[in-house]
């Protein structure tokens, strides 16, 4: 017996919802804050999943059930990571120091697997073109690096020129594609006739006609329009 479209939208809808729910209870972690094993845990989530969909012989509640096993796991890892330190290591891995005092510690380099070329293709992808640029490397848990730079190549500072130091003021965006966004033009203390003012001073009569735009307290609007 074949399955039928409805049976296979009933577990594809219920698949969506429970890995939404799974998601939202893990948290907010980015591509790059996986670990190898947040990884694989959504590989084989995934799998789960799909499988349970077109396998004529597993039913909806057998899906239910495993991923939500699956997902009650990946929260017990979470919260017992978050609580003992000491696990943290044995689940996630510990950082560990690749470039030390600007030399190569090639233990460190074996131990994670990782070769020259690797370690270099890294430090270009942090724009550092020069080994000899770097002071300590730290190759992160989620594979990603760290770096501290030599004095000498560091960037300049108001402290290194002696000038004072400067406000720094977050952008806030007021129109997304043509559309007003009232709720941040109320934040920033303004209504909708000092942005009708703006857009007006910068030669555009309407909000519809801006594809972006933004507002920085010591540095004013800044307008893209779609043309």
């Amino acid at each position: 017996m074949e399955l039928s479209v409805t049976d296979i939208s009933m577990k594809v809808i219920i698949g969506f919802f429970l890995l939404f729910f799974i998601t939202k209870l893990l948290g907010k972690t980015t591509i790059n804050q996986l670990t190898p094993f947040d990884f694989v845990s959504a590989v084989v989530l995934s799998e789960l999943l799909g499988n349970g969909i077109y396998e004529k012989n597993v039913h909806i509640m057998y899906i239910f059930y495993t991923v939500f096993l699956w997902g009650f796991l990946l929260v017990i890892v979470e919260k017992m990571l978050l609580r003992y330190k000491g696990a943290r290591g044995f689940w996630e891995g510990n950082p560990s120091i690749i470039v030390r005092d600007g030399k190569i510690d090639r233990d460190q380099l074996k131990k994670n697997r990782m070769n020259i070329n690797q370690l270099l293709s890294l430090l270009r992808q942090s724009e550092i073109f020069s080994i000899r640029e770097v002071a300590y490397a730290i190759l992160e848990t989620n594979g990603s690096i760290s770096i501290l730079k030599k004095n000498p190549y560091q960037k300049v500072t108001n402290q290194d020129l002696n000038l004072p130091d400067q406000p720094v003021f977050l952008s806030t965006t007021v129109i997304m594609d043509g559309v007003v966004l009232e709720d941040n033009v109320k934040a920033l203390g303004f209504d909708q006739t000092w942005l009708n003012n703006q857009l007006a001073a910068n030669g555009i009569q309407h909000s519809q006609d801006v594809l972006y735009a933004d507002w920085i307290n010591n540095e004013g609007i800044y307008i893209i329009p779609y043309n």
